[in-house]
């Protein structure tokens, strides 16, 4: 069924499949750049994206509109699929590997499960590149490179602004065991953080739960002063469950959306950590381009990174204007 999926979507207009108003604008310039003839001059070749993104995470929408963007300028047809569920994910792949596509783009949020189908795309000689999760397993497993922020590196950043805002005791949100990125930016955090920082799981699927659990830990322990989400959709529901709750704790945050650029600027949010999704999706899709183009590669085999970036409510004004295009 997946398989089947898959090949629907190789099949469709290569720009289809992403309502956000930054998929539109690529589809908008891929006919003008049609129209102009001010595509490149190299063959229609087909590159996959594959992710482990659940329904309707914005951070995703995000990385397919760099990506959109890229293909329109390198005439490539970009299909892009997903799945949360790390065993359907690894069929995704295999159904484009199956397909005969020319370049590969997966995550590795939860590695073991994606090495034998990431080695098998090298066998068939498919080159791949990873973005976002899995920089520590990218290479061993046979990818070209990795395009994304060190986690752990992230969450020390994440660790030290909390020191540096005088925070003492911290909750770490996580939404997706065992999403390995997820436990390196807690892990980190709690490495460069000068007070306490505790882990709350909670089921990223169900923001209403997420939101009660949230509540419960706010009211049970009034002296956490500070929540880190690891999302940015989850931030918001941070802010709901403090102000339920009657809390005074700082809600920061992973990963930027419109709303959250919105409450950086009203104070809602702290802070958060950009690790540029746009840049992630745009970079992957020229990088293979260029590497079947010219044999080009970035970073020697080291993960090239986009993030992170603290950013502040001194931000917020020029984030606005990217976040509701689509581009951050």
């Amino acid at each position: 069924m997946l398989g089947a999926v898959l090949a629907v979507a190789l099949g469709a207009t290569a720009l289809a499949g992403c309502s956000s108003t930054g998929g539109k604008r690529a589809e908008d310039r891929a006919k003008r750049l049609a129209a102009n003839g001010s595509a490149v001059n190299t063959p229609h070749w087909t590159f996959a994206m594959v992710t482990h993104s659940g329904a309707g995470d914005t951070f995703w929408d995000i990385v397919q509109s760099g990506a959109k963007q890229a293909a329109a300028k390198d005439n490539i047809k970009f299909v892009y699929s997903n799945s949360d569920q790390a065993d359907q994910q690894a069929q995704l792949v295999q159904a484009a590997i199956d397909s005969h596509v020319d370049g590969l783009i997966v995550t590795l949020a939860k590695p073991d499960a994606m090495k034998d189908v990431v080695g098998r795309a090298e066998k068939a000689g498919i080159p791949v590149i990873t973005i976002n999760s899995g920089s520590e397993q990218s290479k061993s497993f046979g990818a070209l490179a990795h395009i994304g922020q060190d986690e752990t590196v992230a969450g020390k950043a994440v660790g030290d602004e909390l020191t540096r805002r005088g925070r003492k005791h911290a909750l770490c949100v996580l939404h997706e065991q065992g999403n390995v990125g997820h436990e390196q930016r807690c892990a980190g955090a709690k490495s460069a953080f000068s007070g306490r920082m505790d882990d709350l799981y909670v089921n990223g699927t169900n923001m209403p739960d997420v939101q009660s659990a949230l509540e419960a830990k706010l009211q049970a322990d009034p002296s956490i002063d500070a929540v880190v989400t690891l999302g940015a959709p989850f931030a918001a529901t941070a802010a709901k469950a403090k102000q339920q709750a009657g809390s005074h704790a700082e809600i920061d945050t992973f990963d930027l959306n419109a709303q959250v650029a919105a409450s950086l600027k009203d104070g809602t949010i702290g802070f958060a950590v950009d690790q540029q999704p746009y840049l992630q999706g745009y970079e992957a899709v020229d990088l293979l381009w260029l590497y079947r183009y010219n044999g080009d590669m970035l970073g020697g085999g080291q993960p090239v990174l986009t993030g992170p970036q603290i950013v502040t409510k001194d931000d917020a004004a020029a984030l606005l204007s990217y976040t509701q295009r689509g581009t951050r």
